[in-house]
Parts: C-alpha cells; structure tokens; sequence
C-alpha cells in the first residue's frame, strides 16, 4: 500500500514507517515561537538547565506589536532576552519581520517535505509548501528547544481534489471557506487535508487554503510542490521534495468545482456558516484586511483593484493590515497605500492587531466587521455582542465601499 505526504514526512523524520494511529518520535526542522506562546515556552524550558537548540528556533513577536500595554510589553521583553541569552539568530525584532507565519515563509525556514512546529495553531499555513506543519502548546515547545524532536500521532489523510477554474474574484479564501461550509469545523480533525488542482493554484491561494484548514480541525494540510513552489525557492534554500504515492490510501476523497464558486462569506459564528457574498448584505461598522490569512501583496492589490476610483463608505472604517516588513515596502512602492489613503483606509505596520481582539481595530459591543482573517468566534475580534464576518479581500474591498457586505462585482462589474 502506497503513503500519504504525511505519512511519507512522519516516516523519514521518525526513522520508521509510519502508520496512521500510530505514536511515533520525529525530528522536527524548524520550530517557531511568538510573543504570546514564548513567555510560557521560556519559562517550562528553564526547568530543564540545558541549553537550547537554537539553529531549529525561530522567534517571532507579532501578536501585540507594537506593544499595546505593560503585560503584552513584558511578554516582548520576556522573548528579547531569551534572544540575547542564548544567541538566538532567527530573532526577528519589531519592524524587521512581521506576522510569525507570513515571515516563516518568506525568511527560507519553510520548504518541501520539512517537519515543521509551532506555538500557533496557524503553523499549518507552510503546508502551502508541502511541509508537514502543525501547531503545537507551549510545554511542547520548550521540550523540542531541548531535544529537537516531538511525539506525533500519524494521522489520516483526506484527498481534496479541486477541478476546473476559478471565476473572477474567487480566491483561496473562497474555496477554504467553501470546503469548511460542506465538511463542517470538525470535517477533518486530526487529519491531513491534502489538496490537489488542475488549474495549479497560486501560491498565496493554497497559503490561505492551508492556513484556515486548522478551522477544519485538520492536523495538518498540505499542497504536493510543484513549479510554481519551485520557482518561489529558487536559488534560497536546499529541501527534498516529497510526494503522495499513486496509490496511497486516504479516509476520504472530496471533489470540488471551482467554476461553481462565488464570492463567500462566513457569518458568525463558525467558519462553516458560509453564504454566498451577494446574500449577505448586513450593514457594517469596520472592514479589515490582513493577518496571516490574507495579508499578502496580492490580496493588497486586490484590494486596491477595488478601492482605486472608490470611497469607503462615510459609516465604515477600512483597516489595512500588510503581513511582513516586506510587503510594507512592496506596497508602498508600488503605489498602493496611495490607492488606501485616497480611499479613507487606515493602514497599519504588521500586526496580528484585530484579528485575536487584540488592539489596532477591536470592536465595541453590536459593532460588526468584515475581515479577511480566520476566525469569527463569540467575541473573537472585540466585545461578546460584536459580530465577525470572514471574505475575501476583494469583498472586504467592496464592502468598505458600500457599507454592506457585498459580491465585489457590485463595485467592479
């Protein structure tokens, strides 16, 4: 019987095959802590008096940046001297990186059949790459800063198949919240989502793909590397890529038509509460666009498709949030914050901010927000009575511009 990517991964860095149910001991490459999980994961490691491995760690604060008050200041500070102590080098101070997962990417640490971890349920974002990523506690993580490997349950694998092509304005975070819409929040927990298309999605798609599988209660999700991943590693760092086997065995084969897609939206207060943009029409309060979901130059520029010519509307407040120092840069360049500024959006430096209700845009009671990030819990972004709505970002564009949650088309035929 063939593998699985999983599987595969889980095997060679256990040294045995890997069967799923089975527990197995596996070396993890890279390992990544942010400004909220590290305060714990520095103070569990103390215990141990051993020295940790720094060339598998990276630091990251993004949740509370820049420091929104004294405690989230002394988690900052908690991780800049764990830093200092032990010459961490993947040390990515304030205004030299960004959100945790959008800097693991662009920074090298994420590549084709690594085994990666992280004090962040997101860490399933480098899945996108065709890692196996999944996140993990605190206590989990100061035990690899010690011994550089992990226990792992192997999990099943589903097989998402994504025929055909997308229509105008249908993105990833269309076609993840079409899946979760169907399979529910618990379609795929403990298991490994593994998505394969025709159309060769790109990459910042299958980035917000993987990133919100965890909103499946999927273990891990992962796309098989092709040119496309290739080509964006080029010449930056070394890997082995790996690959399903032609008859590997999954739990579940879904089919999915991207052409039968439209404009989406998730009403609070599941992931799964999905409706067709163009039906939701609630007025709104606040529109955000970011976080590591959709905080990419492209989503930036999608946006700014939508915005360029347009206002936001005179009760709605825009927020723009870039993903990483780098994007920043790149959109400043090339001429977007323009576009954002002439439109009434505020635009921040990169920031988890809103998206965990923690500062730069948290909502006050019965206030509602469109947003590209990936959660609309109770209270996820503010008070209990507000309300989150999850889009894309051309609808979180269009919406800002009309006051509602709209179809973008309703702005750019």
């Amino acid at each position: 019987m063939g593998r699985t990517i999983a599987e595969k991964i889980l095997s060679d860095r256990s040294g045995m095959m890997a069967v799923p149910g089975d527990i197995v001991e596996a070396a993890v490459d890279y390992l990544m802590v942010n400004d909220v999980t590290g305060l714990p994961a520095f103070e569990e490691f103390e215990k141990l008096k051993v020295k940790p491995l720094i060339d598998k760690l990276v630091l990251i604060p993004d949740h509370y940046v820049p420091n929104k008050d004294i405690p989230s200041a002394k988690q900052a500070l908690a991780m800049r001297e764990f830093a200092r102590k032990y010459g961490v080098k993947n040390y990515f101070e304030v205004g030299r990186g960004g959100i945790c997962h959008q800097v693991m990417i662009e920074k090298g640490f994420v590549a084709p059949g690594r085994l990666i971890v992280g004090a962040d349920s997101h860490t399933c974002t480098y899945g996108a790459l065709g890692s196996f990523a999944t996140g993990i506690g605190s206590t989990e993580a100061a035990a690899i800063m010690a011994m550089g490997k992990l226990w792992f349950r192997v999990p099943e694998s589903q097989k998402f198949i994504l025929e055909g092509e997308p229509k105008r304005y249908v993105c990833g975070k269309d076609i993840i919240l079409n899946i979760i819409g169907d399979i529910g929040v618990d379609g795929s927990l403990y298991k490994s989502m593994e998505f394969y298309s025709a159309f060769k999605l790109p990459l910042p798609d299958r980035i917000t793909i993987s990133n919100m599988s965890v909103e499946a209660g999927a273990k891990a999700s992962i796309f098989p590397p092709d040119e496309k991943v290739f080509d964006y590693l080029e010449d930056r760092v070394k890997y082995k890529p790996v690959f399903a086997d032609p008859d590997a065995d999954y739990s579940d084969t879904f089919h999915y038509a991207l052409s039968d897609m439209v404009p989406t939206v998730a009403k609070p207060p599941l992931p799964s509460n999905t409706v067709p943009a163009s039906e939701c029409n609630i007025e709104i309060d606040q529109a955000y666009l970011g976080s590591c979901t959709n905080g990419r130059i492209e989503d930036l520029r999608m946006a700014a498709e939508i915005l360029k010519g347009n206002k936001v509307h005179e009760d709605v407040r825009l927020i723009i949030v870039p993903a990483s120092q780098r994007i920043y840069a790149r959109a400043m360049r090339e001429g977007l914050f323009e576009i954002f500024l002439e439109s009434g959006a505020f635009i921040s430096g990169p920031t988890c901010g809103a998206c965990l209700g923690g500062h730069m845009g948290v909502l006050a009671p019965g206030e509602k927000c469109v947003s590209t990030t990936n959660r609309n819990f109770v209270g996820r972004m503010g008070d209990a009575k507000s309300e989150v709505y999850l889009a894309s970002p051309a609808t979180v564009a269009a919406s800002a511009v009309k006051g509602r949650i709209v179809d973008p088309k309703e702005v750019k035929p």
